[in-house]
């Protein structure tokens, strides 16, 4: 399921030809609860191949509550899947704490350009073409579900991504936030919103309405019950508000969506939206004064009520470090780590926001082949114990 590409050392144990007392295996006189404590601080990697050990082994990092204290034992830290290929869903994993990078084939997608959001060891991948077919899985035990097509438009020009798991029961939600151009008005917009709640298995549209000035884009997230999603003006207004941040209430489902805009702080090249622990976060590309289309820097933000508050900036060598940026960028993040990756290099940088710990990562096995070869990737929790 999970592959480490480095090259495992074998270790022996070095034998005494002179030495004739018996050894005695410790796995044999341990009883299955201390084992299983003992293999519950192993890496995730780590757990497949204890599985493969003997039988015993296997059946004890299969079992439920093996799953249920391997959860709640060991810390994990999110990983980071880089696509490798810009037409085939291949790529690595990157874990943060051995800082290695694994072979994972992901189930379901078929294609990198796909859609993707994450949330608590789930990933939801929804096609990029007709936008019907979505699932839900987890992609270190690659168990997955294929979700019902969603209501609305068929064909939307915009359609915005994002998943909720609920930590306690593991049910989670599904929204789409779906933006089609009014017909011969390039200023009205049509803006759908529609849930899928997995205790029910069904969906709901929640929320239509039409933007003036303003359309939707494909940007994301839910914190705390509330979806948070970008909207980008179609022409009117100043250079500082090409975006805009709209809060949607999925319990009380306020509307006019208008009511709930907040401006983002200053003029960005794009935006980047994550939940950390509850808390919007957003990554964006600063732009320049007089040229606010072209990027000078990298500022991460958290949204205090209606006001953003600058956390940090990327420092000046980090952001040269990239090469020649785009003013967009892919950014995604979970738990208290943030992941930042240029589209036109494997370059992966973390930043750690309790440290507030900028570092590059370990270099991807993968080298650019040719000039417009593209990367991407997403960020998720590497989990055993959910499925879909």
């Amino acid at each position: 399921m999970c592959k480490d590409i480095d090259e495992f050392e074998s270790f022996s144990e070095l034998s005494d030809e002179g030495n004739k007392e018996a050894t005695v295996s410790v796995d044999s006189i341990l009883p299955d609860d201390l084992l299983e404590r003992i293999l519950a601080y192993l890496p995730v990697a780590s757990i497949f191949r204890a599985g493969s050990v003997c039988r015993r082994w296997h059946e004890i990092v299969s079992s439920k509550r093996f799953l249920w204290n391997f959860s709640h034992v060991l810390l994990q830290k999110p990983w980071y899947f880089m696509f490798t290929s810009s037409d085939e869903p291949v790529g690595y994993a990157y874990d943060p704490i051995l800082r290695k990078w694994y072979g994972i084939e992901l189930p379901c997608i078929q294609t990198p350009n796909w859609f993707i959001a994450s949330s608590c060891g789930l990933v939801c991948f929804m096609d990029n073409d007709c936008r019907s077919d979505l699932y839900v899985c987890n992609p270190i035990t690659k168990i997955c579900k294929k979700l019902e097509e969603p209501p609305g438009m068929k064909f939307c020009d915009y359609s915005a991504l994002s998943i909720s798991v609920n930590r306690t029961s593991l049910n989670y939600i599904v929204s789409i936030v779906k933006s089609k151009q009014v017909p011969d008005n390039f200023f009205r917009w049509d803006l759908s919103i529609h849930i899928y709640d997995s205790e029910t298995m069904t969906w709901a549209t929640s929320l239509t309405e039409v933007l003036t000035g303003w359309r939707g884009g494909d940007e994301s997230v839910i914190c705390d019950g509330v979806l948070y999603f970008l909207i980008y003006s179609t022409g009117v207004g100043t250079p500082e508000n090409r975006h805009a941040l709209v809060t949607y209430n999925l319990s009380s489902r306020s509307s006019p969506l208008i009511r709930s805009f907040i401006p983002v702080p200053g003029p960005l090249t794009c935006g980047r939206l994550m939940n950390l622990k509850d808390q919007l976060v957003m990554v964006g590309g600063i732009g320049k004064q007089d040229r606010p289309d072209i990027i000078k820097g990298i500022g991460i933000w958290v949204l205090n009520r209606r006001s953003w508050v600058e956390v940090a900036r990327m420092p000046h060598k980090f952001f040269q470090g990239f090469g020649e940026l785009d003013d967009v960028f892919a950014s995604s993040g979970t738990d208290n780590l943030i992941y930042i990756q240029s589209y036109g290099a494997p370059a992966l940088l973390v930043f750690d926001m309790n440290q507030k710990l900028w570092k590059w990562s370990l270099k991807c096995p993968i080298s650019k082949k040719f000039p417009l070869q593209l990367f991407t990737g997403f960020c998720f929790e590497p989990r055993l114990e959910i499925a879909p």
